[in-house]
């Protein structure tokens, strides 16, 4: 683990020069354990408390000048109180021994009115992870000593490169640059203890094409955990210019059905709304239009879903989850089959089933089709739509997870026999999530990486398109 090497003080606080933090792990631990102590002082039959910090610098420019600086620093300790079935959360960023005996006293007196739930509780001991298995260096922590001037420039520098791309590049709604970092200690009755630092350092711009009614904006990032991984200031910002340029002279088309190509990042939306709709509090709820589908087709037969938590700087990476609960690689959908849900310890008792260590979200989802051959590019997969709709923009939040309907607003590209006709905007797209996810006929290679998701745009057989 790339923990930070520092020395400390008598209150807990390190040099700044060595890992950009204010405080020690050790000093975390030491703050977990008056927590938990005091807990116990009060009765508490179990506890958990988590500390944490974070902090950051984000710097925006917009047309050649310089429009923000904002460094961001925060800190928190949170506690959860169980008092049999009844339990009670309290949070504090004063990190004092007075403050942090008033938080376990506020979330104490929570659970004392609180109802009882049954299904409330740290989770199972067979459940936490092991201890040799809490320390696993997954390469998450690159801190990124970024200053106001240098994020400047490559701001700067990347909006620049957007608005030189084409004479058409009239205008910029900005370019930004964030160097961000935290680390966190937890801990729990039941024998848990870990925690770890981690980053995420990102570069964006969004140019603007054309002039008048007729303009269009686009953009693009990049998103990393080693700042020396991230994409050129100049190829982000060419990329987001020649996006914005393929959209000029946009026109709207008549209502019809088609076939549909979401672009990558699209794509890792619809598969969002598969997880969504097959996650604990959905399924408890019954708000999923997914309702009792394990082991059932929901995909074509072409169809796999990956989960691996131990990809080295990977997004979604860690040793356990959100709750201290072991972690594990699996396969969550094969050959279009349901093989799990994503489950936190609560959900899993309500489902009256078992975590799958998914408190606090998926790890590192990769979504493919066993048909997809390593040239089906965007071109390739263009050829496949044939004559339809390929999809780059999304607007509104037009999906409902009870009933899996969709429709939302849209913007692309008209393709014929396999090439991009033009650009087309004011339209929508609707159908049902259902249908959607056994309608998708291929997966593209071109792999798009989207927070903890990863997959190819998505071409689906047929939905409705409502235009002028």
């Amino acid at each position: 683990m790339h923990t930070p090497s520092s020395s400390s003080s008598s209150s807990g606080k390190t040099r700044p020069t060595d890992s950009g933090f204010a405080y020690t792990r050790a000093f975390f631990e030491s703050l977990v354990d008056i927590a938990l102590a005091h807990a116990a002082k009060l009765g508490a039959s179990d506890a958990s408390a988590e500390v944490s910090e974070g902090c950051g610098l984000s710097v925006s420019v917009r047309n050649g000048e310089l429009e923000n600086v904002e460094r961001n620093r925060d800190k928190s300790l949170g506690v959860t109180v169980y008092l049999g079935t009844r339990h009670g959360n309290a949070s504090t960023s004063d990190f004092s021994q007075a403050a942090i005996h008033q938080t376990v006293q506020a979330a104490y007196d929570i659970a004392r009115f609180t109802a009882e739930d049954p299904f409330a509780s740290l989770p199972d001991l067979a459940d936490i992870v092991p201890p040799d298995q809490r320390e696993r260096d997954l390469d998450l922590f690159f801190p990124w000593a970024l200053t106001s001037e240098e994020g400047a420039r490559i701001a700067l520098e990347c909006e620049a490169a957007a608005l030189s791309t084409d004479k058409r590049i009239t205008n910029s709604e900005g370019a930004g640059v964030s160097a961000q970092q935290s680390h966190f200690f937890s801990a729990n009755t039941h024998g848990f203890r870990g925690g770890y630092a981690s980053s995420r350092h990102s570069l964006s711009v969004s140019p603007i094409a054309g002039e008048g009614d007729g303009m269009q904006r686009d953009a693009w990032y990049s998103s990393m955990r080693h700042p020396a991984q991230l994409a050129s200031p100049q190829a982000i910002g060419r990329y987001a210019a020649e996006r914005a340029l393929s959209r000029l002279n946009a026109r709207k088309i008549a209502t019809t059905e088609c076939p549909v190509l979401f672009e990558s990042p699209l794509a890792a939306g619809l598969l969002g709304g598969f997880v969504q709709a097959v996650s604990g509090g959905s399924l408890y709820r019954k708000s999923s239009f997914l309702l009792d589908s394990l082991g059932k087709q929901v995909f074509p037969k072409h169809i796999d879903l990956t989960e691996d938590p131990f990809v080295l700087r990977g997004k979604g990476s860690s040793p356990f989850d959100g709750e201290g609960v072991r972690v594990q690689a699996r396969k969550v959908v094969e050959g279009g089959r349901v093989q799990g849900y994503f489950l936190g310890s609560y959900s899993a008792r309500k489902l009256g089933m078992r975590t799958t260590g998914n408190a606090g979200g998926s790890h590192n989802l990769v979504f493919s089709s066993r048909l997809t051959r390593p040239g089906d590019d965007l071109d390739a997969m263009l050829q496949k739509l044939g004559t339809g709709l390929f999809v780059t923009e999304l607007m509104g939040q037009g999906v409902n997870y009870v009933t899996g309907d969709y429709s939302r607003g849209a913007s692309g590209f008209w393709v014929e026999k396999g090439r991009i006709a033009y650009p087309v905007h004011e339209i929508t797209i609707a159908g049902n999530m259902r249908s959607m996810l056994k309608g998708i006929e291929a997966v593209g290679a071109d792999a798009y990486n989207y927070g903890a998701k990863t997959v190819g745009s998505i071409l689906i057989n047929r939905m409705k398109i409502a235009g002028s």
